[in-house]
């Protein structure tokens, strides 16, 4: 447990966005607990130093988190504000998600150079920029014509980089564009049915050690239960597939009362196979609901797909290594 009874230190990334993240939680604790002083340490982690390599190659899973994690370990940090899709299904011992704050949008956002407002828009051949699996996987299964460069850097640089030309269109999440107030730049939300998103995809989650009682008890009230019971269901489908935050696995969850329902998909990264499951039960049942669905992609055919991506995956990695 921290001896800085008064205090609390968030430990954050430095992005505008991951700093925009963890002002707003520091705003929501003091607002809470006004005794109590909020600090932040803002932390370099792997995923922030190597820019110029994908996230595909760096390996993805925790990149942007073990630095962090690593200093709540020592204990030099007794929170840290997460983007949920970051966070990898499997923490570290000893930490654990606490919270789950209330999600922003979950849908990705299409931005343009010229003025479209829709992927079919876009001219033949066009450059998009991202560098997520998972959007480009389903983009190859939209537009098999388009060209998709990878995409790195904070929400300005991507931002400067569509404006500069590099490319005809960019795409990113919705919920990270809306809190940094750049709703206006959106040329189109992508519909669900077309583009489904990442895991936890506009959720902040708080994570915290285990054995900490004071900051757990003083994160609580950021729960947000339909929240967590959608992300729940999703971060467990991803866990029984074996997959993180680049491989070409989307999922999006709705909890209404006490119904959920969660639709997934499994792509392979030439989108030329996807794999698309729907199925909905009792909210209170979320971790479940998250296994049945894998369960059901994995026997319609997408661990065969899996299969080929975690070669490709790896022998990408090797390639960047060597």
């Amino acid at each position: 447990m921290s001896s800085r009874s008064n205090t609390l230190i968030i430990g954050s990334r430095g992005s505008k966005l991951a700093l925009w993240q963890s002002n707003w939680v520091r705003d929501q604790l003091i607002k809470q607990y006004p005794e109590t002083s909020v600090e932040i340490k803002i932390i370099k982690t792997t995923g922030d130093k190597i820019l110029d390599v994908s996230l595909s190659k760096l390996g993805g899973r925790g990149v942007f988190t073990k630095e962090i994690e690593e200093a709540m370990t020592a204990g030099e940090i007794d929170l840290a504000v997460h983007s949920l899709k970051d966070l990898p299904t499997e923490l570290p011992e000893g930490l654990h998600i606490s919270a789950i704050t209330k999600r922003e949008d979950v849908r990705d956002a299409l931005l343009t150079r010229n003025g479209e407002s829709s992927i079919k828009e876009l001219p033949q051949g066009a450059a998009v920029g991202t560098s997520s699996l998972r959007r480009q996987a389903q983009l190859r299964s939209l537009r098999p014509d388009l060209r998709l460069l990878d995409l790195r850097g904070n929400v300005d640089t991507r931002l400067k980089k569509l404006q500069e030309g590099q490319y005809d269109a960019i795409i990113l999440a919705a919920a990270g564009l809306k809190r940094l107030g750049f709703a206006e730049r959106i040329s189109a939300l992508l519909a669900l049915d077309e583009m489904l998103p990442a895991i936890g995809q506009g959720a902040l989650g708080i994570e915290t050690r285990i054995d900490d009682e004071r900051i757990n008890s003083h994160t609580q009230f950021l729960n947000h239960l339909p929240t967590r019971y959608e992300t729940i269901a999703e971060r467990a489908l991803l866990r029984a597939l074996g997959g993180g935050c680049q491989v070409p696995i989307a999922a999006n969850a709705i909890s209404d009362g006490d119904a959920l329902s969660i639709r997934a998909l499994v792509a392979s990264l030439d989108g030329t196979q996807v794999v698309k499951k729907e199925i909905s039960g009792e909210a209170s049942k979320a971790e479940d609901l998250g296994k049945s669905i894998a369960d059901n992609l994995l026997k319609s055919g997408a661990n065969k797909i899996l299969e080929e991506v975690y070669s490709a995956g790896q022998a990408v990695r090797d390639e960047a290594i060597n």
